[in-house]
């Protein structure tokens, strides 16, 4: 019986390290899936590969249909994403990570305080007209990534909206969900955008949300106290390629592309490798 040669590494593919992090939540995964499979015995799909792949959409900006041969077929490969986005499996990647690499720097697990703010991009003409909007301030018609970092700038919550929700109104959901998933936090900061709905919001739930302003005697870009984290996390996330614009048809798919972004900042730094910088490409 002849096996396959193994294929040509791809920049975007995990190394033994990194996918050693992920291997066991995506194994617990398949068990628990195939609990409630008719288990005919049908060809085992392996996991690092449709991770690879994925990984490799959204740091290339590909269509799936694009996918290279040598990884499953693309339609496989989307169906596990669509799986792992609907029951949170993605999410649970990022929350161990960021976790683990919070203790590797010498801080508490869970954070106290946080940094939100929000981007508006462009979408693909593929993206249902429903899910978008238009930023008026920006002059934008796409949608809205609203985020929530710790002040290492590691993602703690993502929302993406129509580009036409407010500042105040994902702030408010976002601060909600802060006060369920990480009661730990009690302190946050936001740009002007963030005005007294979601300061006022931010206090019933007994987190303080301290707007930091632009200095208005710098004019172009200035380095803002506390605010120049997040914006750092932005520009970590726009080196994706699938993030330029925003491609997916489903905005929960557009969030799980966000995690995945940050996912693979985590798992280098957790396993000590070089991430991609402007700096050192």
């Amino acid at each position: 019986m002849t096996t396959e040669p193994p294929r040509k590494p791809y920049p975007s593919d995990l190394s033994d390290a990194r996918w050693a992090l992920m291997e066991p939540t995506l194994t617990d995964w398949r068990t628990e899936r195939q609990k409630n499979s008719l288990n005919l015995g049908g060809k085992v799909t392996d996991l690092r590969e449709v991770l690879n792949a994925i990984l490799y959409v959204n740091r290339t900006g590909i269509p799936w249909r694009y996918l290279p041969h040598d990884f499953p077929p693309h339609t496989t490969v989307f169906a596990y994403f669509s799986a792992w986005t609907a029951d949170g499996t993605i999410e649970k990647l990022g929350v161990h990570l960021h976790r683990l690499v919070r203790e590797q720097e010498g801080r508490a697990a869970e954070p106290t305080a946080c940094v939100i703010d929000a981007q508006s991009v462009k979408t693909a003409p593929s993206v249902l007209t429903n899910t978008q909007g238009t930023d008026a301030g920006k002059k934008i018609v796409g949608r809205k990534r609203s985020i929530v970092t710790d002040t290492l700038g590691l993602l703690l919550l993502v929302m993406v909206t129509a580009a036409s929700v407010s500042d105040n109104q994902a702030g408010k959901q976002l601060l909600t969900q802060l006060a369920t998933r990480h009661p730990t936090i009690t302190k946050a900061w936001v740009d002007a955008g963030y005005k007294n709905q979601a300061i006022e919001h931010g206090a019933v739930l007994g987190i303080d949300v301290e707007v930091v302003p632009r200095n208005t005697q710098v004019k172009g870009f200035s380095v803002l106290p506390r605010r120049w984290v997040v914006e750092r996390s932005f520009g970590w996330l726009m080196m994706h390629r699938r993030l330029a614009r925003d491609y997916e048809t489903k905005p929960e798919h557009s969030e799980s592309m966000i995690r995945l972004a940050m996912l693979s900042n985590l798992a280098k730094r957790a396993t000590g490798e070089t991430t991609t910088t402007w700096h050192n490409p």
